[in-house]
């Protein structure tokens, strides 16, 4: 039995993942999901690899949050205010 961390990283092995993806794949809350993000970026850069963030997107703008450390998703754009956001993804590589 893999904890949920393990079954994270394995997830996230094999494809390019959002939080929500990933809580309904493992069924646990999409809150829990961010909650252990930073815990797996630290063990994997132990091991030699790296979770990569695909930043969100504003929908109507286009704005690319590149600059956010943060693993949570934003709530509205700084340059258009708009809340349509597609969200962030991730990956390891």
């Amino acid at each position: 039995m893999e904890t949920v961390r393990q079954q994270i990283i394995g997830l996230l092995g094999e494809k390019e993942m959002s939080a929500i993806d990933l809580s309904q794949e493992l069924g646990i809350r999409e809150k829990e999901v961010y909650e252990h993000l930073p815990h797996i970026a630290r063990s994997l850069a132990a091991r030699g690899k790296e979770l990569v963030i695909r930043p969100s997107l504003c929908l109507k703008c286009g704005y690319i949050f590149k600059k956010r450390k943060r693993f949570t998703r934003p709530g509205r754009c700084p340059q258009c205010r708009e809340t349509h956001l597609q969200r962030p993804t991730y990956e390891i590589r």
